[in-house]
Parts: structure tokens; sequence; C-alpha cells
């Protein structure tokens, strides 16, 4: 049964708010709402100010990672939302980026991550699988 690891959406915004994806507080801010939006869980928050303007970050998650880079001069904001297992709401977090950052036009490319063909459901960080518990004791 084919299955994926995750998800990754490489999103484009256009046309946002130039003061907004030049704040390196007000984009943090609207990425870890993103994260809580989508259900996931932070591990580390890093943002980096360019000069005269851009900003780039990355939330890492137990899921994986929320990623941004911002062209303010252009109205550009380059966004990765990758996220493993089921049971996180990435687009719903994405609509909240596209609404804060007050952007006109949106490119969303996803794309499976870990496409396995394998006989059992895939579990989100499993412990441990049964099939390995049985090679042990054999």
């Amino acid at each position: 049964m084919l299955q994926s690891l995750g998800n990754h959406l490489i999103v484009e915004l256009y046309d946002c708010d130039y003061d907004f994806i030049n704040s390196t507080p007000l984009v943090e801010e609207a990425l870890v709402k993103a994260v809580e939006i989508s259900g996931a869980t932070i591990v580390q928050s890093v943002i980096h100010k360019f000069n005269p303007h851009g900003v780039s970050g990355v939330i890492v998650i137990e899921e994986s990672h929320f990623s941004v880079h911002t062209w303010p001069e252009y109205g550009y904001c380059a966004l990765d939302i990758f996220t493993c297992g089921t049971e996180i709401d990435y687009m719903s977090a994405l609509q909240y980026l596209k609404d804060t950052f007050q952007a006109k036009g949106i490119s969303v490319n996803e794309v499976k991550r870990g496409i396995l063909d394998l006989p059992i459901k895939l579990v989100h960080k499993p412990e441990k699988r049964e099939d390995q518990n049985e090679a042990r004791v054999q």
C-alpha cells in the first residue's frame, strides 16, 4: 500500500504587505501562530533580519518545519511547510499566513515526501513496530 511520510508545501505569496514582511517580530509571531493553528509542536525558532530589508526564518517543529524568506521590496514571500504524519492541519496554517501577510496572489505546490510501499499503516513516530519486535524475538 503506497503511503507518504509527509507533506511538503512549497508556497509563493505575491503582493504582500511590505511593512509586515519586513518586520522580524511580526513575521516570527505569524509563523508561531501558524504552527499553533496547524496543531504542530514547536521545538525552536530562528529568525534573521537582512539589511536593508528581508526576513528569513525557520521554526523547527516535532513534525518537521515551517520556513520563510521575504523580499519586501518585491512584495514576495517564499514559504515551506513540511509536516509529517496525518494530524497536522497545514492548510489552515497556510491560509492564516496568506491572510496575515496580506498576499494578493498565491502559488502552492504540494509534494508527498517519503512515498513508501509498505504492508503496514504508517504511524508518525512509532515507538516500535510489531515486525521489528517479531524479528528480535526470532
